[in-house]
């Protein structure tokens, strides 16, 4: 990638030299715009620190895999690390800092204090993984107050875990603004994850079925179909006829929710989850409902 550049992007390990930055840089009169991560960078974070790079006179990263948003069975351990070249990415868009903390320096105690948006986090996911949305909450809250005053920019792939912060955020009147930025795709529609890089050939093949089903779905809704039942038995139809897919949910909420509505009406969510193989994949198509009025 950039063998032999100097890089330009400074990487820190401690909370304390985070904040010493930030607090000069916002005394300087800079604004701040911050995009967490969990590392194993991909295009889809590229274009959150691009959009912060628009935005932001100084952008941070953070890379910080978070034991807490993972169940005793889901894959901590195995999860995709690779902080050399995620520290090249991010030199590569112009990434000013990047926080990479220890486990222990997050939390050099067992954490007693969890933070929960109860009824954003039930179902769907919070459904499939009781316990993930309680960590999500709980280390983006801590970030939130490490990073201070900022614009914080998350991708809309994962729709129940911004609606889940956006909550929090404005709950605990953090001084945060909330940026979604939109899912990034490779050019079959497939939703770009870390976890993409678990699938086989064969998987990758199939995977892309999860938004032509949701699209399919969105189609049904701008011809007029306002059953939400209809809806999911459409999409959930359409995955289940791909053989390398496990389908865990499909659901239709109105807009910033996590409601499925009576009648489909307004702006709406069409969400999918489905497990290829090893890695359990996650899409979601937004809509709006036609007004016949």
């Amino acid at each position: 990638m950039c063998e032999g550049l100097a890089m330009t992007v400074r990487v820190l390990d401690t909370i304390a030299a985070l904040r010493a930055e930030l607090d000069a840089a916002r005394a300087a009169g800079q604004r701040v715009g911050f995009v967490p991560t969990m590392g194993y960078l991909h295009d889809g974070h590229l274009s959150l620190m691009r959009r912060s790079k628009e935005e932001c006179d100084l952008t941070v990263v953070t890379i910080f895999v978070n034991p807490l948003q993972f169940g005793a069975n889901e894959d901590l351990a195995s999860y995709p690390r690779d902080l050399p070249r995620d520290v090249e990415l991010c030199d590569q868009v112009g990434v000013d800092l990047v926080l990479a903390p220890s486990v222990d320096e997050m939390y050099p105690e067992p954490v007693l204090t969890t933070v929960s948006v109860s009824s954003l986090s039930a179902g769907m996911e919070g459904g499939s993984r009781p316990t993930h949305f309680d960590g999500v909450a709980t280390v983006v809250a801590k970030l939130f107050n490490i990073v201070g005053s900022c614009r914080a920019y998350f991708g809309e792939k994962d729709y129940q875990q911004l609606a889940v912060v956006t909550r929090m955020a404005r709950d605990l009147s953090v001084p945060v603004t909330i940026v979604p930025c939109p899912i990034a795709r490779e050019p079959d529609g497939l939703a770009r994850s870390s976890r993409n890089v678990y699938l086989t050939d064969a998987e990758r093949a199939a995977a892309p079925v999860l938004n032509r089903a949701l699209r399919a779905g969105a189609d049904a809704v701008l011809a007029g179909e306002t059953d939400p039942d209809a809806v999911i038995a459409l999409v959930t139809a359409m995955v289940a006829a791909e053989p390398r897919a496990a389908l865990d949910y499909v659901e239709v909420v109105t807009e910033g929710t996590v409601t499925r509505p009576s009648v489909l009406a307004g702006d709406l969510r069409l969400l999918a989850a489905a497990q290829f193989g090893r890695p359990r994949l996650l899409d979601n198509v937004a809509v709006t409902a036609p007004d016949y009025r």
